[in-house]
Parts: structure tokens; C-alpha cells; sequence
């Protein structure tokens, strides 16, 4: 019911934009208006998943558990927006493996003294996760390297063309652990899927992905249209937007979701929601973006020039790695998760942009 009202925001959010309301309203009623599109295609790729059986649904869920996000990034890249973009991909890889994953440890942890998840799994995500670190760091060490050992003056093109060579491998990764995990693996993942009985047809389920799919872009054009008058308004920097609200307005309805199954003790699918959504964002998202500033004449490359933001990252995939390895979790860990995230918040408010 609650996500049925919160649509109204949609043409609320069109009425303001047609009659010229101020960007900070035009913002906040189009991120509003984002959450219940969010949710809402989230279930209808569940209800599809159902339909199609597990290799082929686990697939479905892997391209469309972050398609609100990828759209919000998208069309802020046509913009122009090239640093809010990068700053949205450390926003999510940081908002779903700290809070998140902290926040379903943490309340799950209150509710049963000690959760357990499948550790094998868990240790192949956290070794993905490393890799992809690596991934994000090396284009900015290569820009060092060309600025100050070889002192190229521009190292914007061999920048461009060695994140286009950094997107290919990371694609070429997330196939291969795709068919790890479905195919020829499946048993090492096991635990991880909940299945059910579709309660849509299949065309009520294609019919609802495609209206939340135009109507998550339609959003996301107002979202991004209004945000440098928003922020100006907000005292907020286009940087901390990016990093921190823009993440949690895109993956809204999978961190519920990630929550609520950690309440029910279902740690496994808790952990697979939250780690395997940063794995998507680093190793299918981040990568097309780049791909598709190729195409499109907009050049966007995987160079972070804010520490911060690698800073972050490294910290957040060293923390993650260290509670989830044993294949155990008790509430303290996620206070822990909580607190690092808290920590790198106050640094990007902070941050001078």
C-alpha cells in the first residue's frame, strides 16, 4: 500500500517540472517518486526469475538488480556529470557493503545470537570484490604515472583507452563468474535462492518491468536536471549527492529487501544482496558505463582523482572481507560495518568540492 501512494510522487513530480517549481522540489519529489519504481521493478524481475527457472532467473536478477541505479548513472553521463557518475559507483559499492550489509547484520544479530551463511560463498564474493578493487585503483595509478614519470600534459585519451581495456576485463570476469555460479558451480553457491510460485502472468511481469523501467528514466532525466540547483539550495556538493543519496535512492528496494531477509535469518540471501549487488555495480555497471561514453562521445574513464574515494573503498572491501570469511556474524560486526560507513559520510561531507 505504502509503495502504491508513494507513485503519486510521479506526476506530482511532472506537475512540478511543467510549472517551473523550485530544483530543490523538482529533486526531492523525483528521488521520491524513484522508490517505489525501484521497488516495483525489482518484483517484477523476481516474478520473471520465478517463470524461468533458476539459471536463467538468477541471470534476469544479475542484469536488473541495479537497472534503476544504471539508468540514474546514464543520464547523468549524458549530462555531463562525469564526477557525480564516479562518485555514484563508490556510493553504492560503499552504501550496500557497509550499510547495508551492516544494518542486516546488526538487527538481524539483535533478533538471533549468531547467524551463519554459506562460506564458501561468501569467500569467492569477498575475492571479486578484491579483484575489482584492484580494477578501480590501477587506472588512477596509470594517470599518476603518465603525469608525473612520463610527464604526458593530457593523459585524458590513454586514460580513456586503458579504463576501455580495465571495463572489457572486469565484463569478461562477471560472464565467467556468472557461469561459475549457474552452471558449471551451483552447488558451491547453494543456500542462496528462495523460490516461488509467479503470482503474475508473464506479460503482467514484462508489462510492469517496461512502465518502471520508462518510468525510472523519465525520473532520473527530472533527478539529474535539477540537481545542481537542488544542491546549491541543499548546501550539499554534487560529489556528497552522488556519493552518498543517489546510491541509496537507486538501491532502495534491495536494501529492504536485504534487511528483511536478515531479520528472518536468512543470512544467505542477505549477504548475496548485498555483496553480489557491489559486484554488479564494479564488474557489469561501472564497466558499461565506460563503454557507453565510447560510443556516445562522452569520455568517461575509471579514474577516481578523489583518495577519498579509493580510500573508501579499500577500507570497505577490507572490513567486508573480515566478517564475512568465517561464514559467521553476531550484531557487533555490523555496528562495526555501520561505523566505518558513518566515518567515510562525515569525510565526503566534509570533503571540499
Amino acid at each position: 500500500m505504502t509503495r502504491n501512494l508513494l507513485l503519486l510522487a510521479v506526476p506530482l513530480a511532472f506537475w512540478a517540472e511543467f510549472r517551473h517549481w523550485d530544483g530543490v522540489w523538482i529533486f526531492l519529489i523525483s528521488a521520491l517518486a524513484l522508490l517505489p519504481l525501484a521497488s516495483w521493478m525489482g518484483t517484477a524481475t523476481e516474478e520473471l526469475a520465478a517463470r524461468a527457472g533458476s539459471t536463467v532467473g538468477g541471470l534476469l536478477n544479475a542484469t536488473f538488480g541495479n537497472a534503476a541505479e544504471l539508468i540514474i548513472a546514464l543520464i547523468a553521463l549524458n549530462a555531463g556529470k562525469v564526477e557525480v557518475v564516479k562518485a555514484s559507483i563508490t556510493g553504492s559499492l560503499l552504501s550496500n557493503l557497509l550499510l547495508v550489509l551492516g544494518l542486516s547484520i546488526f538487527l538481524g544479530g539483535l533478533r538471533y545470537h549468531r547467524q551463519s551463511f554459506n562460506r564458501q560463498s561468501a569467500g569467492l564474493l569477498v575475492t571479486l570484490l578484491t579483484l575489482s578493487l584492484v580494477a578501480f585503483m590501477l587506472p588512477a595509478f596509470f594517470d599518476l604515472a603518465e603525469r608525473s614519470f612520463f610527464e604526458v600534459a593530457n593523459p585524458a585519451p590513454p586514460d580513456a583507452a586503458y579504463s576501455l581495456a580495465v571495463a572489457v576485463v572486469l565484463i569478461a570476469v562477471y560472464l565467467a563468474n556468472l557461469l561459475f555460479s549457474l552452471v558449471t558451480h551451483r552447488d558451491l553457491v547453494g543456500g542462496l535462492e528462495e523460490s516461488h510460485e509467479p503470482r503474475w502472468s508473464f506479460g503482467t511481469a514484462v508489462g510492469v518491468l517496461l512502465a518502471a523501467t520508462v518510468g525510472v528514466a523519465l525520473m532520473s532525466e527530472l533527478l539529474v536536471g535539477s540537481l545542481e540547483e537542488a544542491t546549491a539550495a541543499l548546501g550539499l556538493s554534487e560529489f556528497f549527492v552522488g556519493i552518498i543519496l543517489i546510491p541509496l535512492i537507486g538501491n532502495a528496494a534491495e536494501h529492504l529487501a536485504a534487511v528483511s531477509f536478515a531479520i528472518r535469518n536468512k543470512m544467505d540471501l542477505a549477504v548475496q544482496i548485498a555483496v553480489g549487488s557491489s559486484l554488479q555495480i564494479a564488474l557489469l555497471a561501472a564497466p558499461l558505463l565506460v563503454i557507453w561514453g565510447w560510443f556516445t562521445g562522452q569520455p568517461f574513464d575509471l579514474v577516481f582523482h578523489n583518495p577519498l574515494e579509493l580510500a573508501g573503498l579499500s577500507a570497505a572491501i577490507i572490513i567486508t572481507n573480515a566478517v564475512v570469511r568465517d561464514g559467521e556474524t553476531y550484531w557487533l560486526e555490523g555496528v562495526m560495518l555501520l561505523g566505518v560507513y558513518a566515518l567515510l559520510a562525515f569525510a565526503f561531507f566534509y570533503t571540499p568540492r
